[in-house]
Order: structure tokens, then sequence, then C-alpha cells
């Protein structure tokens, strides 16, 4: 009975157990990102692209086809740049004083990263629009770029910190011990080892950035309007197929990216 072959399936599917649910999971999450790339080759009869239609090339062809739809993309890719490079930059520096110097105030340090991280979005979009507000500063495009700035360093810390605290610092010690200077040993040993935390921080921000909402919508004036502020006001009267067709592009360059990276790395564990 213990060898009968009705019990093999079963024996497999426990080995497999993991495995499967892992891409289970995978799969569940990547549903709507597939959902947009079909809807993408969508050609709606109406206004809105929520039913299956007929296959069309159209959207793809003439990306810019809708009004300002291009120059709010345009905008948000720029402040997201922008933020992604400042909030690295600070955040890489703050991980690395963080996780490698003891400090008076450094444990309350450590306890207010996580405050922007969980605290609710319209709480520190209002908060923001308060100040800037009370400091009489003008809506637009600074204060989107200070807003973003503000909430990604908390992702680049603790990504970039996660990635210091795991360094082993017996390598830069043998970099020393080879006469190798402070700046030579960051750039050849420190910055290398850190390099897949500070990428990986930077990714976040950018997608964070150009994701957001929120923050950007209470900030933003009335006369800067982002590309997700473009979609919920493009929402209230149809959805552009163009819309899917950007939200395509952007999830087959992440996918691009992550998997370029990973190859990469794969090449140089090898060699």
């Amino acid at each position: 009975m213990a060898n009968s072959p009705l019990l093999a399936p079963l024996r497999r599917l426990r080995r497999n157990a993991v495995v499967l649910a892992g891409c289970a999971t995978l799969g569940y999450l990547l549903l709507p990102n597939l959902v947009v790339l079909l809807f993408s080759f969508n050609d709606p009869a109406g206004r809105f692209n929520y039913q299956w239609r007929a296959f069309s090339t159209d959207a793809w062809t003439d990306p810019c086809g809708v009004a300002d739809m291009c120059g709010s993309l345009g905008l948000s890719l720029r402040i997201a740049v922008l933020a992604t490079l400042i909030a690295t930059a600070f955040g890489t520096l703050a991980a690395f004083a963080l996780a490698r110097y003891r400090f008076r105030g450094g444990g309350l340090a450590n306890a207010l990263i996580f405050l922007p991280m969980a605290m609710p979005e319209v709480v520190m979009a209002a908060s923001l629009g308060t100040l800037f507000l009370n400091m009489r500063v003008g809506f637009g495009f600074t204060t989107i770029l200070i807003a973003h700035v503000m909430f990604c360093l908390s992702f680049v810390i603790v990504a970039v910190k996660a990635r210091v605290m795991s360094m082993d610092p017996r390598l830069e010690e043998a970099a020393r011990d080879l006469y190798a200077g402070p700046v030579q040993t960051f750039w050849r040993v420190t910055l290398p080892l850190a390099a897949p935390g500070i990428a990986a921080g930077a990714m976040l921000s950018f997608a964070l950035s150009f994701d957001d909402f929120i923050i950007t919508q209470f900030n933003a004036g009335s006369s800067t309007v982002t590309f997700p502020m473009f979609v919920w006001g493009a929402a209230q009267r149809g959805v552009p197929v163009q819309v899917n067709v950007i939200g395509s592009a952007m999830f087959v360059i992440a996918v691009a990216i992550v998997l370029g990276g990973r190859l990469t790395a794969n090449r140089r564990r090898k060699s």
C-alpha cells in the first residue's frame, strides 16, 4: 500500500507544494499586469476600455494620441528620476551612518525612519500641504519633488542599511591590509558590495515616485498634472487605450531590468 501508484502524485505534490504555492502567488500578482497588456491591443467601441472588442495596434503606433497625456508622462518621469537620484544619494549616506556608527539619538533616528512608511499617505500629504501653505511656497514641480524625496528616503535607507549590515567587514579590513587607501577601499570594495542594496532602493524609489497619486494631488497645485493624476481625471470620462500602452511599456521595462540584473549577477558568480 505504501508503494501504491495512486500515492505517487500525492507525494510529488507534497514535495513541490512550496514551489506550486509560490508560482500561484506570482501568477496572482502578475494577472492585473497581463490584463493591462492584453487590453493595450484592444479597439474599444466607446470611451471605456473594459470589454474586449477587436485586436488593434493603433494605440501602440500612436501612444501620444491623447492630448496632454505624454506631457504628464514626461513630467512624472522627470520627477521620478530626480527624486530617485536625490533620495538614493542622501539615503545611502544616512544608511551607512546608521549602520556603521553609534551616536547619541541613533535609536530614535532608526525609529523615525519608519514613520513615513507606516504613516497613511493622506496624513503625510495633508501635512506637507499645510507646511507649504504656511511657508507660502507656490505649489508645482518643486513641491512635488520635495514631497517625493521625503517619502522615498525611508525606503532607500531601509534597503541600503539592510545590505550594509550584512556586509562582511573583514573584506574592507583585508583591502586596508593590502595598503588600499580609504577612497580606493570605498570604490573597489565597499561600494560594489553595497551596490545591490543601493540599486534596490533606487528602483523602489522610482516606482513609488512615478506611481504616487495621493501625496502628489495634495501638493501639485492646479496647473501641474502628473501621469497618475491624468489617469484619475481621464477615468471620469473613459480611460484611453494609450494608458494601457504606457503601463504595459513600464511593466516590460521593469521586468527587463530585473532579468538583466539577474543574468549579470549569475555570470559574475560563475566567473
